[in-house]
Formats: structure tokens, C-alpha cells, sequence
């Protein structure tokens, strides 16, 4: 099996160096497979291309800022992005899409991927995000629970790093955690008097993938204690923070059996009808376009969720006329996201004599409450909050300029506590993407059309949030509180989710317990195309806990011949 038997043969291609297709090199690398990880976006090496990671505000040409020139040419890119990550944002001209809504589609093509501007919260789903669709009639049933997958949770929590607290909290169960970051004052008086109040309602600690205190697994990928600069998404030369470049794809390469190919557009993969099965994977060369194939037993689609559909609709054949294991017709449909239209603060008086130490990069969560066990309200799934509180800059004065003034701006302001939401979304045939009939880009790939709104649910869900974050933080004891629906277009939150989802039933669905086409077993997709509904927790440790499970099982079939 480890033997290439030339330079386009391997034993496994992954397709995508993200979040996933990182853990799915690691965790193929170490199991002996010679693995070839295709990555469509340039290099990016741990450290050495992270150019503005030590640089002060001062140092960025702008502050910081967009230009207006670049707001004007990116207006997607430029929702998420600052000066000092813009490079590793996709250009909206470069890589274009058809919105048939409106649809924020944010991107990251280097190796690494969105991995290394990701938020970083790790919590684990609960067996009520994984029940919940199918009992209260708005999915299909997970073909797997919270059993199946909690110790691959583990797993993945151990070699990454995610600090935390055990909170015994049933709708957000525990993990292998490091030490977490210190609440201020102000969160845990807030912590206190909502779980006082309320009884049920916990904020607690987030889960992080952060390095507050590294193990001897982190030590050897060297990585190292984070230093709470909040600077994350520039890249940290320190690996203080998990990313497929400071972690999994080093890791990989240690072994000896990845070879890392950038700048290599998958174009479709290839079929073979005699054996039903693929048999490699189509590329197209970013700079010169010119096109080679690559071979191997299995194939890893790690795309990102909507390029993971965008790749298997490409992949036509005689026996899938509609795209890869599309025998259902639903490729493409049930696309789903996050909804992080919803947010308030208030002002909170007291504790002038403190303040904090550093620039904590992670947050605190208050677990969902809503429709556990059953429905309560009158709207489907739950939600998740982050919270927070800090000191604003500069104390309160009437002057406007001069010493007085001056003098003011070097004291801390008065508390403030802000929330936000994190609400599941239902997934709906009528939102799905689909490949354009007669656009394409550059490299000759059609151009994907996104075709995703929201519903009557998802307005209850917001509603009935900002009722809720008032009233908390009025608990809280804050003053002026204020909640804003900011009605962003989906796919801001970069959560997009669905379009090969998994189940039970090839009629209803595309990928079986394993994550493996129904119809064409070697072909995996553990990103976030398989995700059978949203929950409300934050997803991505979700992938990673699939992605490694899914390799065990390939291997293992592998080793049967069943493969």
C-alpha cells in the first residue's frame, strides 16, 4: 500500500488543505498511505508566510483599514476582511459566483484554507443537535448520534489543544480541555447572576482551540503556549492556536508520505464504471492551466462545503449524468448556514477599580436553552450566545480636544457587556446551490450559483433572542441596553453547511454513516457538504472529529479489500 508507483499514483488524494482535508492527511499519513493532498490556492508555509504577524497598528499602511478602492472591487471580501488579512481573502473578480439571492460566500484559498482565520471555538455537539431534526420534523434523521462520534471528539481535542472548563452542561458536553482563560470580573458577576436567576442558563468558559498549557503532543508539533495577543488570524508564528499549517499538515509531512500540491484546481473526479468506483481526481494547474490526472484508491473531498458540491456536480459521467453519487437529484439542495443576525450590550456600573490582564482571544458561551429535549417554542432548533465583557477605551469627558482630553484617552472607560447569536437554520430543499449553464471562470470550472435565504423560523429564532439578551442583561445589571437585527445576507458567518448530506437512506440522501457516497463508496466528503443539519454549536471541530473517523473506517476497509 505505501509504495507510489509513480509520481501521479498514490494511495489516497485529498482534495482541500483546510480544517478537514488537514486531519484527513494526518490522520492517512499515519495510518502508512501514501497521500497526495491537492490544494487549488498558492503555499503558505507555518511562520514564514504569515508577513503581518508581528506588526503593530502603527506598521499597516492604513491603520489597519480597507482601502476604498478595494471595498469597491471586494465588496463580498470586504464584509470579513482587514488590512492586515486581506491576503488571505480570495478577490471577488478573481474567483466570481452568481448570487440568485443574496449569499456572502467567503473564501480562502492557500494552503491551509480558512484554518488559519477561523474563530477557533471548539464546543462539542450534544446528543440534542444531532436528535432534534428528525423529532421535531424539520430533517431527516443522523444516520450517527453523539455516541458514535464522541470519541473521535477526544481524539481530535487532544492533539489540537482546546482549553475549556467541565461544566456538566447537557446541551454542551464536556472535552479533553486544557486550562481556560480567566474570566474578568465582570463575566463571572454576570456568570453569577443569570445562573442565579435563571437556574438553567449557563455562561461559562468558551472552548478554544488555544494552547493555554501544551502538552507533550503540542510540544512535538512545535507549537507553543499562547500568549493572548489576539492577533490569531494573522497567522501566529507561536502555532498557539490549531490550523492545518502550524498542526496537522506538518505533522503529515513528517512521516514521509504526503506530497502537497498547490495550486492545483481539482476539476472533477474520475469514474470508472467497470469497478464503480473513482479512480482519481482531474486537475488543473492555477498558473499554466494545464490539465494532468492523479490516481487512487480512495478519495478524500475536502473542498469546503459549497466547492465540495461544486467538484462532485463537475464530476459527470455516463453513470452520473447530474454529478457524483447525484443519483437522488438532491446534490446541491438542503444548503444551510448559521444565523448571526442578532446582537446587544448595555453598560454596566461599578468595578471601576479593575481591569484585565492581555488580550484574551477566546469568549465566553452561554449554552442553549431553547427546545431541548422538546419543542417549546414557536420556532424549530436551538441557539447558542457568546458573551463578553471589557472596558471601554478612554474615560467618559465633556472635552473634545486639548490636555483634559488627552489625559481621559489614557484611563479605561466604563464596563461593557456585549452577546451575540449563533441560531441553527432548517435545512431546505428550496435553498441549494447548482452549477451555471454557461458562465465559467478562468480555469474553465462553471460557476457556481447560490440560491439561499432565510425563513419565518429563522425571524422567530431572532426575535425571540433579542427579547431574551435584554432580559439577561438586565439580570446582569446593565444599564442602556441595547439589541440590533443586522440582517445580513447568509454565509457572513462563513458556517455554510449541507449539499451532500448524510443519512440513512440513499433516496434522501448522498453520504452513509461513514461519510461515503452511497453510490460510489471510495469517494468521502468530511467538510461541511456532509452535514445532514447546522445545531448551534460552531461546527468545525465537528469535521475534524468526522474526518479522523472516516479515515479509520477507509483504512479498515481498505484492509479487507473492501475498497
Amino acid at each position: 500500500m505505501n509504495a507510489a508507483a509513480d509520481a501521479t499514483t498514490f494511495d489516497a488524494i485529498v482534495i482541500g488543505s483546510g480544517i478537514s482535508g488537514g486531519w484527513a492527511a494526518k490522520e492517512l499519513c499515519d495510518k502508512g498511505l501514501k497521500t497526495l493532498v491537492l490544494e487549488r490556492g498558492r503555499n503558505v508555509t507555518h511562520i514564514k508566510d504569515y508577513p503581518t504577524a508581528n506588526l503593530a497598528p502603527w506598521q499597516l499602511p492604513h491603520r489597519g483599514a480597507l482601502t476604498r478602492k478595494y471595498r469597491e472591487e471586494n465588496p463580498v471580501a470586504s464584509r470579513i476582511a482587514a488590512e492586515d488579512v486581506v491576503h488571505f481573502f480570495v478577490r471577488d473578480a478573481e474567483h466570481p459566483y452568481v448570487q440568485e439571492r443574496p449569499f456572502d460566500w467567503i473564501r480562502g484559498y492557500q494552503v491551509g484554507g480558512k484554518s488559519i482565520m477561523w474563530g477557533r471555538a471548539c464546543q462539542r455537539w450534544s446528543r440534542y443537535e444531532f436528535e432534534a431534526p428528525e423529532r421535531d420534523g424539520y430533517g431527516i434523521a443522523w444516520p450517527i448520534g453523539y455516541d458514535d462520534v464522541a470519541p473521535w471528539y477526544s481524539h481530535v481535542e487532544k492533539f489540537i489543544g482546546v482549553c475549556g472548563t467541565r461544566d456538566g452542561i447537557e446541551s454542551m458536553p464536556d472535552g479533553e480541555f486544557l486550562p481556560p482563560f480567566d474570566f474578568n470580573c465582570v463575566e463571572q458577576h454576570m456568570s453569577d447572576r443569570i445562573r442565579a436567576h435563571y437556574g438553567n442558563r449557563h455562561v461559562v468558559h468558551g472552548r478554544w482551540a488555544h494552547l493555554t498549557r501544551p502538552e507533550p503532543i503540542h510540544l512535538q508539533q512545535g507549537r507553543s503556549r499562547c500568549l493572548a495577543r489576539n492577533l490569531c488570524w494573522r497567522g501566529c508564528p507561536f502555532g498557539a492556536y490549531f490550523s492545518s499549517n502550524s498542526s496537522t499538515l506538518p505533522w503529515a509531512e513528517k512521516t514521509g508520505n504526503l506530497t502537497l500540491r498547490p495550486d492545483a484546481v481539482a476539476h472533477s473526479i474520475i469514474y470508472d464504471e467497470r469497478t464503480n468506483r473513482a479512480t482519481g481526481v482531474r486537475v488543473i494547474d492555477a498558473n499554466t492551466h494545464a490539465v494532468s490526472e492523479y490516481r487512487a484508491r480512495i478519495v478524500f473531498v475536502n473542498a469546503s462545503a459549497l466547492n465540495t458540491v461544486l467538484i462532485l456536480f463537475n464530476s459527470v459521467s455516463a453513470r452520473f449524468p447530474h454529478g457524483l453519487g447525484n443519483d437522488n437529484g438532491l446534490l446541491g439542495k438542503y444548503v444551510a448556514f448559521q444565523n448571526y443576525r442578532a446582537s446587544g450590550s448595555g453598560f454596566i456600573d461599578g468595578f471601576d477599580d479593575k481591569y484585565y490582564f492581555g488580550r484574551r482571544p477566546s469568549e465566553c458561551i452561554l449554552a442553549n436553552f431553547r427546545n431541548l429535549g422538546k419543542q417549546e417554542m414557536d420556532f424549530v432548533g436551538g441557539y447558542t450566545t457568546f458573551t463578553g465583557a471589557y472596558r471601554e477605551r478612554g474615560a467618559v469627558t465633556a472635552e473634545r480636544v486639548g490636555g483634559a482630553y488627552k489625559d481621559a484617552q489614557a484611563r479605561p472607560g466604563p464596563w461593557k457587556i456585549y452577546m451575540y447569536l449563533q441560531g441553527e437554520t432548517i435545512p431546505k430543499e428550496a435553498n441549494h446551490v447548482r452549477l451555471d449553464e454557461t458562465q465559467k471562470d478562468e480555469w474553465g470550472m462553471p460557476l457556481l450559483v447560490t440560491s439561499v435565504g432565510y425563513d419565518d423560523n429563522d425571524e422567530k429564532m431572532v426575535r425571540d433572542w433579542r427579547t431574551q439578551a435584554t432580559e439577561m442583561l438586565a439580570v446582569a445589571g446593565c444599564r442602556d441596553i441595547e439589541t440590533v437585527d443586522n440582517h445580513w445576507s447568509p454565509g457572513r458567518d462563513i458556517h455554510e453547511m449541507g449539499g451532500c448530506r448524510m443519512g440513512r437512506d440513499p433516496e434522501t440522501s448522498l453520504l452513509n454513516r461513514w461519510n461515503q457516497l452511497h453510490a460510489c463508496p471510495n469517494v468521502f466528503v468530511t467538510d461541511g457538504a456532509c452535514m445532514t443539519s447546522t445545531g448551534n454549536q460552531s461546527p468545525s471541530l465537528l469535521y475534524m472529529a468526522l474526518t479522523a473517523r472516516a479515515v479509520n473506517h477507509a483504512v479498515e476497509e481498505l484492509a479487507r479489500r473492501n475498497l
